[in-house]
Parts: C-alpha cells; sequence; structure tokens
C-alpha cells in the first residue's frame, strides 16, 4: 500500500493515538531489551526475537520462562500460547491484507493487538487499510528500535533490579490480561489456571506451572458447548424455519395460508 495516501487517509486524532501506543510500546521494548540482557542473554537475542516474533507479551513470557530457569521447549510452547490470540484477529482483519502471498506474509507480521485494535475502529475500507499499516509499520519500528537501546543500556547498568525493572515482568503482562477479565467468563478460567499454577509450582520445572494453567479452560469449553443450542434436523435443513409461523397441514393441504385456520 502506497504509504503517503495512506497517510491522506487517516484524521489527526487517529495519529495522535497510534503516536502514543507506540510511545507506550517503547517503554515497554526497552524493559525487555534490558532484562533479557541484565538476566544473563546475549544482546541479539532479544534483538532477533523481536524481527521475527514481534509479539510483546509472547516475548516477555518466552524470556521469563528461560531466565527463571526453564527449557526452550516450555518457552516457545508458552510463547505459543499466549499468542493464539492473534488468530481470530487475523480472520476480522483479513480484507486489509489484499495483494499477493508477499503482502499476507508481511501483514501477518505487522499484525498485534493495536494494529487489529486501529483497524477494527475504522469503518471505511481505504481506513481500516490505512490504520493497520500505518499502525504495524511504525510499531514494528518503535519497538525494534527499542528492544536494541534496552539491551544496550541492560548490559551497561549490569542490575537491572536496583531500577525494579525486573517488575515489568509481571506488570506487563498483568496490563495484557486486565482488560479481558472484565467478562465473567473469561475471569473465572484465568483465576482457576491462576491457581493451578500457583499450587503446581513448588512441584514442576520453571515454566510448566503456566502450561498447567491451561487445564482450566477445559470446564470453560464444556459450559460454552452446553450454552449452544442444539440443532434440530429441520432446523439445519432450513436455518430459517424458526423465523416463519408454523403452517396448518390441512390448511397447506387445501391451498391456503395459516391464517385462514385461525378464522374457522
Amino acid at each position: 500500500m502506497d504509504m503517503r495516501s495512506a497517510m491522506r487517509t487517516l484524521d489527526r486524532g487517529t495519529f495522535r493515538d497510534i503516536a502514543l501506543v507506540c510511545l507506550a510500546d517503547a517503554l515497554v521494548g526497552a524493559s525487555f531489551g534490558a532484562i533479557a540482557v541484565s538476566g544473563g542473554l546475549p544482546a541479539w537475542v532479544p534483538v532477533v526475537m523481536s524481527l521475527l516474533v514481534f509479539a510483546g507479551g509472547s516475548q516477555f513470557a518466552a524470556v521469563g520462562v528461560v531466565l527463571a530457569g526453564g527449557g526452550p521447549i516450555a518457552a516457545v510452547v508458552t510463547g505459543l500460547v499466549l499468542n493464539a490470540r492473534l488468530l481470530p484477529f487475523g480472520f476480522a482483519v483479513a480484507d486489509v491484507l489484499g495483494g499477493g502471498w508477499r503482502t499476507k506474509l508481511l501483514g501477518a507480521q505487522m499484525l498485534t493487538d493495536e494494529s487489529a485494535a486501529f483497524t477494527l475502529l475504522q469503518r471505511d475500507p481505504k481506513a481500516r487499510r490505512a490504520a493497520f499499516w500505518i499502525c504495524g509499520v511504525a510499531l514494528f519500528a518503535v519497538w525494534n528500535v527499542a528492544v536494541l537501546l534496552g539491551a544496550l543500556a541492560g548490559g551497561a547498568i549490569g542490575d537491572t533490579d536496583a531500577l525494579g525493572l525486573d517488575a515489568a515482568f509481571p506488570a506487563v503482562l498483568l496490563a495484557l490480561v486486565l482488560p479481558s477479565l472484565a467478562d465473567r467468563s473469561v475471569r473465572n478460567p484465568a483465576l482457576v489456571g491462576a491457581v493451578a499454577a500457583v499450587a503446581a509450582t513448588p512441584f514442576l520445572p520453571a515454566g510448566l506451572p503456566v502450561l498447567v494453567a491451561l487445564l482450566a479452560l477445559v470446564p470453560a469449553a464444556r459450559a460454552a458447548l452446553r450454552r449452544t443450542p442444539p440443532q434440530t434436523p429441520e432446523s439445519e435443513a432450513d436455518p430459517e424455519a424458526g423465523d416463519r409461523p408454523a403452517v396448518d397441514p390441512e390448511c397447506q393441504s387445501a391451498g391456503r395460508p395459516a391464517s385462514m385456520a385461525e378464522v374457522r
């Protein structure tokens, strides 16, 4: 997409909001780079991870598992599970990724919570595309520069605990999930999963307790299935059957509408 024409599509308020989001993500990215390096990882690890993964929550979770002593498999699975939330976002903004497979591949890399949110706020197709690409590209650039600067600063600082940057892990992850906890159907499984993870922490290696929390999804999924109304063969054959008035068999055979049966 032509970025110049895209810049003229969005209003000033949207640009301001995207800039504020970029500023907030820059602070988080710098914290991520500093914590990863000060925890003992080489500086290239958070930098390459940001270029290839580009998912703040998953990066924090994966590096947090490694720094806590967990294995690489647990770190990767944790990141994948957390990043699975972007799958429905991909379906919701698929219309802005027109073009060939290269455009779709690049768009998949630019897909974040923020770029999806700004896209869904727009109604005009051109504005949707502009919001997605401008927000995605801006966040990608700002995030990676901030992670690089944070990694360099982390090597110079040495002990980020003195600055309280170690609190960035739980703070960022908590900020990611708090908006979703307003819904009781999300809050209850989250609490059950948290309790399960805390209970398993003394007995399992680092990185595995968070996977135990996934067990809370089982009763939540079963409850969702129970709330789904069953479909009869007739409704499956004709989905609109429930919206039409029933026809009296006698009237139907006589070629008269059901209202005539009510008159007699």
